[in-house]
C-alpha cells in the first residue's frame, strides 16, 4: 500500500498508533449485516505527479492502510469502495492514457493486499470518450476494478452530450456502477464569484449543485432512456435534485416548448432508476430521498476521510419509516449487489 494516499483532514481513529480498534459488526434484527460504504476517496501520489500536482494540501494528512481499516471497525464499515475525484480531464490523449492505467494499477493493487476491505472503482479518461470506454472496459476485466468513477461534468460540458455515448455504451453493456461525483472545475469554478465570503460556499452549494445539473441533463436530454440499463450513484445524495423533482415534472407540463427532446416518463421518476448515496446528514432528508427515490435506490456513503461524519451506520439505523429489510439493504446488501461483493 506504499504507492496509495489515504488523504484526509484529520485522522478518524481514536485509538492509538499500532493498536487494533475492537471491529464494530453491525446487526439488525438479530442478523449480521455486511455494509458497504460507496464513497470513500484515495490518490495515487505517481500519477498526480504526471499532472505536476501533489496528493493534497499540506492541511491534509496521509494516513496508511491499517490507519483507515481501524477507522473503519471503529464505525462499523466493512468494505469501502475506492474512488479518485477526477483532476486529469484536460491530459491530452497520451498522457491520460499513461495516468489512468497507473492509477488502476495502484486501485488494484491497493485492493489485492486487503480484499476482504476494499473494492475500487476504475478511473477514465472522459475527455476521450472512446479511450474512456476501452480504459473502463480494461479496468473491470484486467485490473478486477467493480465499476467507474467520474466528474460531473468534462471541461465545461455535460455527461449528456452526445460525444460520451461511446463511454455509456461500455458502462451499459458492462453492467457496472458508475459512481459520479462533484468536482471543482464544474459549477464551483463557474460560479466562483458568487462563491466568495463565509460560508465555503464553493462545497457547501457548488459540489451538489454540480450534481443537480449533471443528473438533470441526463433526464433532460435522454441519456437515460437511451442508455436505460445504465447504473449510476450520484454522491452527496443527488445534490438537490430529490428535493425539487417536481418541479421538474412541473417544467416540463408548463412549458412544453422548452423541453424538445421527448423522454418516456416523468422527470421525478427516473430517480427510481439511478442510485444516491446516504451522505446528506439529517434522518429526515435521508426518509425524503428515500420516498422520491425508494429504499432500494439507496446506499450507504461517508465521504471518507473528509470528517463529515462518524455516524453513517447510525444514521441509517435512525431514519424514520424503513422496515430491518430495507435498512439492511441501504447499509450494504444493495451496494454489494451492485459491486459484487460476496456476502
Amino acid at each position: 500500500m506504499t504507492d496509495m494516499a489515504f488523504v484526509g483532514c484529520e485522522q478518524q481513529t481514536s485509538a492509538a498508533p499500532g493498536q487494533q480498534a475492537r471491529r464494530r459488526e453491525v446487526v439488525v434484527s438479530g442478523r449480521r449485516v455486511k455494509t458497504v460504504d460507496v464513497h470513500a476517496h484515495c490518490a495515487v501520489p505517481e500519477a498526480m505527479a504526471l499532472m505536476g500536482m501533489q496528493v493534497a494540501p499540506p492541511t491534509l494528512l496521509m494516513a496508511r492502510a491499517a490507519d483507515r481499516i481501524r477507522a473503519m471497525d471503529e464505525q462499523g464499515i466493512d468494505v469501502e469502495a475506492l474512488s479518485i475525484n477526477p483532476y486529469w480531464y484536460k491530459a491530452d490523449w497520451d498522457l491520460a492514457r499513461q495516468l489512468v492505467t497507473l492509477q488502476n494499477e495502484k486501485l488494484a493493487e491497493a485492493c489485492a493486499a486487503h480484499p476482504d476491505r476494499f473494492v475500487a472503482f476504475a478511473t477514465v479518461a472522459l475527455q476521450h470518450p472512446d479511450l474512456a470506454a476501452q480504459q473502463l472496459e480494461e479496468g473491470v476485466k484486467k485490473y478486477g476494478l467493480r465499476g467507474a468513477a467520474i466528474g460531473g461534468s468534462v471541461n465545461g460540458e455535460e455527461l449528456s452530450d452526445p460525444k460520451l455515448h461511446p463511454f455509456w455504451a461500455k458502462a451499459e453493456q458492462l453492467g457496472i456502477l458508475i459512481f459520479m461525483h462533484p468536482q471543482p472545475d464544474g459549477a464551483p469554478s463557474v460560479l466562483a464569484s458568487r462563491f466568495q465570503g463565509s460560508g465555503m460556499l464553493d462545497n457547501l452549494i457548488g459540489n451538489p449543485l454540480e450534481t443537480t445539473i449533471a443528473l438533470t441533463h441526463l433526464i433532460f436530454e435522454g441519456t437515460l432512456d437511451r442508455f436505460p440499463g445504465l447504473r449510476i450513484c450520484a454522491a452527496h445524495g443527488g445534490g438537490y435534485l430529490p428535493s425539487y423533482a417536481g418541479r421538474s415534472d412541473a417544467i416540463r407540463a408548463t412549458f412544453p416548448d422548452r423541453c424538445p427532446t421527448p423522454i418516456k416518463k416523468k422527470p421525478s421518476e427516473y430517480l427510481r432508476q439511478l442510485y444516491f448515496d446516504s451522505l446528506i446528514f439529517t434522518p429526515e432528508a435521508l426518509r425524503h430521498l428515500i420516498a422520491e427515490a425508494g429504499p432500494s435506490q439507496i446506499v450507504m456513503g461517508t465521504d471518507y476521510p473528509y470528517p463529515w461524519t462518524k455516524t453513517a451506520v447510525d444514521h441509517i439505523l435512525g431514519t424514520p419509516g424503513l422496515n430491518d429489510a430495507e435498512r439492511a439493504a441501504i447499509l450494504g446488501e444493495t451496494a454489494a449487489k451492485l459491486l459484487g461483493i460476496k456476502a
